[in-house]
């Protein structure tokens, strides 16, 4: 129930916003709560915004009513910036255009856009946007705009402030500017000249203070998001200029960015990395020093518990080991664009540090699994400490930035520091060409001795950086409500009072996420802690980053991986507690269909966790721990007759076929919908691309002269399913896969009881655990037989199977599903002729963690002149789950179309189920890749 002031507002909104982007429901206040900080606040009211004009009407209707806001892109911010317990904006599924302009020396983007796909869209033209913090794979632009977000390139001249091209900007009062644009900046001065008449004394006032005007200069010098950018008001005269660079690093306390337009930089093809060890970190450092003016692009300085707490991974240089207790380390990359030029920087970087003396003979690579492996130590260090920490526990990690020439100094003192207040697992890592050092630390909350000694150890890392150093005590990660009250310390009583007077100026009213960079509370940094209470294994180690969004095809739809996980959390907490009864049961019965049905359980989350989290398993564990005796029995069945399963299956299929062929589409998806509403989900959902019956299995072997020999293992799924109507194929897959084995000259071996065999995978999804594991020991043994014990390689038709026996089956068997299979055992056969066509491929989640994606172009490139491939990350259909929970694949599929050219032919990929919601929602035929390799090849002569 919402309260007077806010049921006020969702009426005001209603007309406009529809109800199901208007929550205030327990479940989603709670799932929406939580960013990547450690601090929670519970929204009263979350609204999914998908255009400037609802952006203004929420604001005019907020300010109209004293109602504070916080406007959200991704979440994956540090600090606190991004939570509210008032009025939570959310950038909802647009938000996502972008413009490369002048060849790619600038680019226009939506606040939604993921930092990555900024850089995928100018790649073709060697740019890419400055700003690159570690988050750019899960960080939207407005987030890394609004934080003025760094990262371990763009030093101090290539963040967002200094490629700010312009903004579009929607103010406290709702009122849109458009800084690139002539006739929006003469309307904004007509309609808010007080303002920019206040704005430009505040700057000449500022500009006429020496001592303040050589304050702020210094400030800059290194990397400082800490407070607003005051630099704005010494760089320019326009006070348009003025507010729009203030923009920059407000964190959504000034106004809203609706559009960004930055400068782009290059980005060089030619790199190479050397991982330099160093006998001490005052060693370290004096290189840093030297290597201030030389064509380096980045310098990252590990100290060696940073070192220590990644050696015994995997992958990681075996020497880590054996460093001694002193040493530290300096991550180099130098880039151009061409060999000849970066030849000529390694040449200057090496002279540069002649005079240094390093514990291993260091050496730059340019061969990418090398250059892969180093920065994998660096990639490794926030993870290492994650995954270690007690449960309970979150892990901090704080930014502090120092003058270059006394880094090492800094360092020591830090190290000091951790020492006194029993921070013993601490590392610190960092751009160290900035001066920028990031720590991190495991911290409990839950007892106020750990919290309050927290708070000492802060106020002491704040007395260090700024009085003995007089450094910035967040170098990119914003100030939020983490460094708030610092802010006065860290700047002084005048520059303190010049922002104070930026937001009076442009937040009358306090209403734009108040609290955050602007604090006169002492102890707002340790207020509203997150709990991480402990749930379940699987997730207790998550610390709620949201890196995992991206991938999760339920995102904006239910809930995403990190919401279940926060849900989920609370659930397990009332439960052990045994508090609030009726609001735990409101939450098991929403989180029933947002947090179980609609998971995928892909598992494409941990691609983008830190601590590689699943957060599928979690899922699945629950369908098993609620799986009924009768359930398990049905399914105990139904493994144990597999052969009699399939067969019925084939024949309801060849049934449903005929009768689509008499009664045509439109009348059997009328019927087929009610059925399955009627049925509540049961009965699944037919629609046209659904396939008949397939044939059954002739499993007779021919012996081949090549003397090569092949064990095939048809699925279950792809021994029932056949071709679909009017998909242009008289062959079934299974049909098709043989065929091409035998162009090939291999000789088909089929594992005994073909009929009877099944990966498991169809029942361990559900959560029959224990009839899915018996499934896959029972096709092991089958497998083991066929291949003469591993001897012969295993084809499976399907990627997802074939993921499932990779995971579970005896390591010794050779296993491959068809992309793989076909690059490896087929094309040394085959000879290739390119179709003149264009055609698309995608991906299945299975082969993506098997790391096929690839392999799946240079396979699809060999058949056909054109290949496109959708960003789509997960289909949806997730198993058969298409059918009965079919906005889950519509969710997923919700951009395809759009983005197939009008010239494509067909559609490919590696899973049947798959298949058919690709075909549904594109309008082509998508079919088993196997399909187009047959069409385009011949069998080699000799």
């Amino acid at each position: 129930m919402l309260s007077l002031g806010y049921d006020a507002l969702y009426q005001a909104l209603s007309p406009q916003i529809p109800a199901s982007r208007l929550l205030h429901d327990d479940l989603s206040v709670l799932a929406f709560g939580a960013d990547a900080g450690f601090y929670r606040l519970l929204p009263k009211l979350v609204v999914k915004a998908e255009t400037e004009s609802e952006v203004q009407l929420i604001l005019r209707e907020c300010c109209q009513r004293d109602l504070a806001l916080t406007f959200r892109a991704a979440g994956t911010s540090l600090s606190g910036q991004a939570i509210s317990d008032s009025v939570l904006v959310m950038l909802d599924q647009g938000w996502k255009k972008i413009e490369v302009l002048d060849n790619g020396d600038r680019i226009r983007m939506q606040p939604g856009v993921l930092g990555s796909a900024a850089n995928a869209a100018l790649s073709p033209m060697a740019r890419k946007i400055g700003p690159d913090p570690a988050s750019i794979n899960s960080a939207m632009i407005g987030g890394i705009v609004a934080n003025n977000a760094g990262g371990m390139c763009c030093g101090t001249e290539q963040n967002s402030y200094h490629t700010l091209a312009s903004l579009r900007l929607i103010l406290s009062d709702g009122t849109l500017l458009d800084t690139g644009d002539a006739n929006s900046i003469a309307g904004f001065q007509a309609s808010h000249a007080d303002l920019l008449q206040r704005v430009s004394a505040l700057a000449q006032r500022v500009r006429s203070d020496a001592e303040l005007s050589a304050r702020i200069r210094s400030k800059y010098k290194m990397k400082n998001t800490v407070g607003y950018s005051l630099n704005a008001l010494l760089d320019f005269a326009d006070p348009i200029k003025i507010i729009e660079h203030l923009m920059v690093g407000s964190e959504g306390t000034l106004g809203f960015i609706s559009e960004i337009t930055l400068l782009t930089v290059p980005d060089c093809a030619e790199k190479a990395s050397a991982l330099m060890i160093f006998p001490n970190i005052e060693q370290a450092c004096r290189a840093v020093t030297a290597m201030k003016n030389c064509p380096v692009n980045a310098v990252e300085l590990m100290d060696r518990a940073a070192l220590r707490s990644v050696e015994n991974k995997t992958g990681m240089p075996s020497y880590l080991k054996t460093l001694g207790q002193d040493v530290a380390a300096l991550l180099v990359e130098t880039r151009a664009p061409v060999e000849d030029r970066l030849l000529k920087n390694l040449k200057e970087i090496k002279s540069a540090l002649a005079g240094f003396k390093t514990v291993i003979p260091t050496a730059f690579t340019r061969q990418l699994d090398e250059y892969s492996q180093l920065w994998d130590i660096r990639k490794g260090l926030f993870p290492s400490v994650g995954a270690v920490r007690e449960t309970g526990t979150t892990v901090i990690i704080e930014d502090v930035a120092f003058p270059v020439p006394r880094l090492a100094e800094a360092v020591l003192d830090l190290q000091n520091l951790f020492a006194v207040h029993g921070y013993y697992d601490t590392i610190i890592f960092g751009h160290a060409l900035e001066g920028s050092l990031h720590f991190v630390f495991k911290q409990d909350f839950n007892r106020p001795a750990e919290v309050e000694r927290y708070s000492r150890f802060m106020d002491e890392v704040a007395s260090l950086v700024v009085e003995k150093y007089d450094g910035s005590l967040k170098g990119e990660h914003g100030t939020g409500r983490n460094m708030a009250p610092f802010v006065e310390f860290e700047w002084g009583k005048k520059a303190y009072g010049v922002m104070r007077e930026i937001k009076q100026l442009l937040d009358p009213k306090n209403l734009l996420n108040p609290g955050v960079i602007l604090n006169d509370y002492p102890k707002a940094h340790l207020a509203h802690l997150k709990p991480l209470p402990p749930a379940h294994p699987l997730i207790d180690k998550c610390i709620e980053c949201g890196f995992c969004e991206v991938h999760c095809v339920s995102n904006h739809l239910t809930l995403s991986a990190r919401q279940r996980i926060v849900v989920y959390r609370e659930i397990a907490r009332l439960r052990a507690s045994g508090e609030e009864q009726h609001r735990l049961a409101q939450l098991v019965d929403a989180y029933a269909y947002r947090g179980q049905e609609t998971c995928a359980t892909d598992g494409l989350c941990a691609r983008g966790c830190p601590v590689e989290i699943n957060t599928g398993e979690l899922i699945k564990t629950l369908r098993h721990d609620q799986a009924t005796g009768r359930a398990k029995h049905i399914a105990g069945f139904i493994g144990g007759h597999m052969s009699q399963v399939t067969a019925g299956a084939r024949l309801g299929l060849r049934l449903v076929q005929v009768f689509q062929r008499i009664l045509g589409n439109r009348f059997m998806g009328g019927m087929a919908g009610t059925l399955h509403s009627v049925s509540g989900h049961r009965i699944p959902l037919w629609n046209p691309f659904m396939p008949g019956g397939a044939p059954r299995l002739s499993t007779k072997s021919f012996a081949q002269t090549s003397g090569r020999k092949v064990v095939y293992f048809p699925s279950c799924i792809t021994r029932c399913m056949g071709t679909s109507t009017g998909d242009g194929e008289s062959m079934a897959v299974t049909e098709k896969t043989a065929a091409l084995l035998l162009k090939a000259g291999y000789e088909i071996i089929y594992p005994e009881a073909l009929d009877d065999l099944c990966c498991g995978m169809a029942f361990a999804s559900k959560g029959f655990v224990e009839e899915g594991n018996r499934k896959a020991m029972e096709l092991q043994q089958a497998l083991l037989k066929a291949s003469d014990n591993g001897n012969l390689p295993i084809l499976c038709d399907m990627s997802p199977c074939l993921y499932r026996m990779k995971e579970t089956l005896d390591k010794k068997l050779r296993l491959y599903e068809p992309i793989e299979f076909t690059l490896t055992f087929l094309a040394p056969y085959l000879t290739f002729k390119r179709l003149p066509e264009t055609i698309a491929i995608h991906p299945v989640c299975s082969a993506k963690k098997m790391g096929l994606e690839s392999k799946m172009i240079q396979l699809a490139s060999l058949c056909a002149e054109k290949v496109v491939v959708p960003e789509n990350n997960c289909c949806g259909f997730a198993g058969d789950r298409g059918f009965t929970y079919p906005e889950l694949n519509r969710h997923g599929l919700r951009h395809l179309k759009e983005q197939l050219p009008a010239d494509c032919s067909g559609g490919y990929s590696t899973s049947r189920t798959c298949e058919i919601g690709l075909s549904l929602h594109s309008g082509l035929h998508y079919k088993s890749i196997l399909y187009l390799v047959d069409r385009c090849t011949e069998p080699k002569a000799g």
